[in-house]
């Protein structure tokens, strides 16, 4: 039931971002769609969101596991946070399951405010300690679960990410104009590097069995690509 509910949720994200965004072929993306290895790649924008990612890895017939990346940027004169969603689930329970509204230019930015006060309620079965490299980037509500091996708590996290993507959707729009694009573009990098320095990411796909070659390229230059 656990893939069942994680692969229901991102289908109503890609949904979500269909009504809401225009999808887009990223260049060089197309590397990175193989269904050999149960690799689908997605990315959508529109005035307010310079960039919506999706990344889903299906192996549960070679591997026991699934895996869905979700990343959401605004628009480079907007100040707002970074929405990010990532879960990784193996046959009896999610290993890793990660969401934030990463704040940019302000620490405290309403939308961040925001969120950190609706996920509060959620209590994980077991909190994941954060590295330095994400302490720098992450808000204080940071959710990082761990060891979830029960429907209705995965079904919890589900519910938590739409609600928030929901709000993000509707509301990070509210800001563009507000700062000026060098700092955005600065700040958005910033975050990007923090996230290549992640040591997981990698190590997660290589047990995805994706092929090595792939996988340095993808997270070098797809996964948080910066703003040259």
């Amino acid at each position: 039931m656990l893939w069942d509910i994680l692969i229901k949720n991102t289908n109503t994200m890609i949904d979500m971002l269909n009504a809401s965004c225009e999808e887009y072929k990223e260049p060089g993306m197309e590397r990175f769609n193989n269904e050999e290895f149960g690799w689908v790649n997605r990315t959508w924008k529109n005035k307010d969101i310079r960039r919506a990612h999706v990344d889903v890895v299906d192996v549960r017939d070679t591997k026991k596991l699934w895996m869905c990346h979700v990343c959401l940027f605004p628009n480079t004169t907007n100040g707002g946070p970074i929405y990010g969603f990532d879960v990784i689930c193996g046959a009896r329970k999610i290993t890793g399951a990660f969401h934030d509204f990463s704040p940019l230019l302000k620490k405290e930015h309403p939308l961040t405010t925001w969120f950190v006060d609706d996920v509060k309620h959620y209590k994980p079965s077991k909190d994941r300690e954060l590295p330095d490299w994400a302490k720098a980037i992450f808000s204080p509500g940071m959710i990082a679960a761990g060891n979830i091996q029960e429907d209705e708590e995965a079904q919890q996290v589900c519910d938590i990410s739409l609600g928030t993507l929901n709000h993000y959707i509707r509301h990070i729009g509210e800001y563009n104009g507000d700062s000026d694009e060098k700092d955005v573009i600065e700040a958005q990098n910033y975050y990007c590097t923090h996230q290549q320095m992640n040591p997981h990411t990698p190590k997660v796909m290589e047990r995805l069995g994706l092929p090595e070659e792939d996988i340095k390229l993808f997270c070098s230059d797809n996964l948080f690509p910066k703003i040259k």
